[in-house]
């Protein structure tokens, strides 16, 4: 699948989320794999399990040195406590702020420390609907400090009981069509 991906869209950055499925050495060797075909991502988002923190420093250290590949932590970072062991141990470059597992005020906790170590942000979220989603895209341009926009977790749903709002154009998010988040619930 990645293969096809990359044949259809040479231009993509990869981003691939383990969600915490390897331990270090399987997270490692597949980062081999992938650098072996051409197919190295700009990020890999939560290699190991959500606790393993030895074996997060070890995959964000080698996955730099050896791929140049960053490294994110996600269900690693919860809270701010998680995330001052992020940035002390530097376990990982970026950490993957999600409204809906720190709420916005943890967030800002959390975006604050982040900023201040000089590591990067990324923008996520559950598999949450187009309102939430506009919340967090907003949230995360009302701050302008995220490098990676992961907000495409309505897709995932058979039917988003959502409408208006944001709207999407490829990789952009346009935010200035609506007053507010500007989505309307549609439910039967």
């Amino acid at each position: 699948m990645l293969k096809a991906i990359r044949r259809s869209h040479p231009e993509c950055s990869l981003i691939l989320d383990a969600n915490g499925g390897y331990d270090a050495d399987e997270a490692l060797d597949f980062l081999k794999l992938l650098d072996d075909a051409c197919l190295t991502p700009a990020l890999f988002e939560q290699p190991v399990p959500r606790d393993d923190w030895k074996g997060l420093g070890e995959v964000n250290r080698k996955a730099k040195e050896m791929y140049g590949v960053s490294v994110a932590a996600d269900e690693s970072c919860r809270n701010l406590l998680d995330a001052e062991i992020i940035i002390k141990e530097q376990l990982a470059e970026v950490v993957n702020i999600k409204l809906a597992k720190s709420g916005v005020m943890g967030a800002m906790e959390i975006v604050t420390a982040v900023k201040n170590a000089g590591l990067n942000l990324m923008i996520g979220g559950m598999v949450e609907t187009r309102l939430a989603m506009g919340f967090a895209a907003h949230f995360a341009a009302g701050l302008g400090c995220f490098k990676f926009i992961d907000l495409d977790t309505p897709l995932l749903l058979s039917r988003d009981p959502i409408h208006d709002g944001y709207e999407v154009q490829g990789p952009k998010y346009i935010l200035d069509n609506c007053e507010g988040h500007g989505g309307w619930l549609s439910w039967p």
